[in-house]
């Protein structure tokens, strides 16, 4: 086990690892989008090595762990830091294998493993932007909150509008608000991806990352990129450009 804060760490009498926060990045072989896509050069690194390393730099985190059913993807992630114990059954690595499914068969690995995870942090690595503090902010927030799990949620600005067949607008058509004059309790947050914290009960209890008490963490709008395609490889260098400069 890597460095631990002291009393983050713990074996049971029944000789069981008690971790508090572990973290697990899936990342599949298969992308329609962007072949290779998860080890793929972002801005100079491989795109899985961006949520390891802000993983590992995590006071909180105790472990990181990727779920993969790639070679290639466990060689990198191991060259950044990661544990790959093992290589992801076929029958959850396909197209329409959902998040929930590989998170719930990393919980019977550390369960025949004898590691207890109290709370699994689920990043994204698609999500490759995070600022350095986000992880540690969040986590904080969901202890102060005293969550089950918690999603991290970007403000919007924009008019949103569903079926079609027969439009309807997130806003009033015939008072159109101002971005000023939007009151506090009516912003509109959109579910970013990044990640998520989330209790192993909730897992356990409902098979979804979230349940229970759900703490909204608001992250900047530079951390909601994801990369689906090829221009978003080019947002996402072009922020990491920006950044750079600014920091």
């Amino acid at each position: 086990m890597r460095g631990l804060s002291s009393g983050s760490e713990f074996i049971s009498g029944n000789g069981v690892y008690i971790l508090k926060y572990v973290a697990l990045i899936p990342a599949r072989h298969g992308s329609k989008g962007i072949p290779g896509k998860n080890i793929k050069e972002i801005y100079g690194k491989p795109l899985i090595a961006w949520s390891i390393e802000q993983a590992l730099a995590c006071e909180e985190i105790q472990e990181v762990y990727v779920s993969t059913d790639s070679l290639a993807i466990k060689d990198v992630a191991i060259q950044y830091g990661a544990k790959v114990p093992f290589l992801r059954p076929d029958a959850i690595a396909c197209d329409t294998a959902s998040t929930e499914s590989v998170v719930l068969h990393f919980i019977e690995w550390c369960e025949e493993n004898s590691i207890a995870p109290e709370n699994i942090v689920l990043m994204q690595c698609t999500s490759p932007i995070r600022h350095s503090d986000s992880l540690s902010k969040a986590i904080r927030q969901f202890e102060e909150e005293k969550a089950d799990s918690l999603v991290t949620v970007t403000e919007t600005h924009k008019f949103l509008w569903k079926t079609p067949g027969n439009p309807t607008a997130s806003y009033d058509i015939f008072n159109r608000p101002r971005r000023q004059d939007i009151k506090s309790e009516d912003r509109l947050f959109f579910e970013n991806g990044s990640f998520y914290i989330t209790k192993l009960g909730v897992y356990k209890n409902h098979q979804n990352r979230l349940g229970g008490k759900i703490s909204m963490f608001e992250m900047f709008l530079e951390e909601s990129f994801e990369i689906d395609d090829p221009l978003d490889i080019l947002i996402n260098e072009l922020m990491f450009s920006e950044m750079k400069k600014n920091k």
